[in-house]
């Protein structure tokens, strides 16, 4: 009888690690969702997306209003619609999200974030538009003096959108791209302008406590290498982690890999 006990004593600490490990298995991974930026819609994340659900997460990937095939009119599409459309989308999911921006969608997963904090895992900025409280896209872009995005852009006769010249398009969003994307890029529907005069307004208590993370791109003529360098400045050990990846403004065509693998890192 104390050589049984003396078993079961011994047994205990090897099945209560077995069950702990059984249980970290089986933690389910967490729910991506991703807001696409300017002349961009769901199409985006074609590449990335099924290797992520392939690797056991769930993606979350839509348009925003006015831009791929959504049927919304341009002259609804505002900052505010862009904001409570993702809202909406995630407070539909159970739990939290890891919310990932690019570009222009940066300004918006910020203002999701302030209203939700509660449903924000982490931020993800992908060569992204990270703003301070109070300002606005245009300000950022404009200061962005290396970028073909402001010289380039063409206002369009509804005084509602702008378009870029399909060259300037590929050459910003597709450069590295596959030539079969690159024209798919040259086609894009001319983008919302109401979105540029928004100001973010955040406070310390929301945003401020969610942990961030920032993926450069080197090569990027959109969102230059030097603007994203200057946002990630302008908050000062607030960013728990920056990335680095050797393309143009769309590392998920040009390196979706890659981008898969800091993904999984972040989480």
């Amino acid at each position: 009888m104390k050589f049984l006990l003396m078993l079961i004593v011994l047994a205990c600490p090897f099945l209560a690690t077995s069950c702990d490990d059984d249980e970290t298995e089986a933690a389910p991974k967490p729910t991506f969702v991703f807001v696409h930026g300017t002349f961009a819609d769901e199409s985006a994340w074609q590449l990335i997306k099924p290797k992520l659900e392939q690797a056991g997460y769930s993606v979350v990937a839509f348009n925003l209003p006015a831009h791929g095939t959504d049927p919304t009119p341009v002259s609804k599409a505002n900052f505010e619609l862009y904001v409570s459309t993702v809202v909406q989308k995630i407070n539909a999911i159970s739990g939290k999200v890891v919310l990932l921006g690019h570009s222009m969608g940066g300004m918006v997963v910020t203002q999701v974030a302030e209203q939700i904090p509660a449903k924000i895992e982490k931020l993800v900025y992908l060569c992204a538009f990270l703003p301070k409280n109070g300002q606005t896209l245009y300000e950022l872009a404009s200061s962005d003096t290396e970028s073909l995005l402001g010289r380039s852009l063409h206002p369009e006769a509804d005084g509602l959108t702008a378009s870029l010249p399909p060259n300037v398009l590929v050459q910003v969003f597709a450069v590295d791209a596959p030539e079969a994307i690159q024209k798919e890029v040259a086609k894009t529907r001319p983008e919302p302008l109401a979105v540029f005069a928004a100001k973010a307004s955040l406070t310390d208590a929301n945003f401020g406590k969610i942990p961030k993370y920032y993926i450069k791109t080197l090569k990027d003529e959109g969102v230059t290498p030097t603007l994203q360098q200057r946002m990630i400045d302008g908050y000062p050990g607030k960013i728990a982690k920056i990335y680095t990846m050797n393309t143009s403004h769309s590392p998920y065509w040009a390196k979706p890999d890659e981008l898969v693998t800091i993904l999984k890192e972040i989480n």
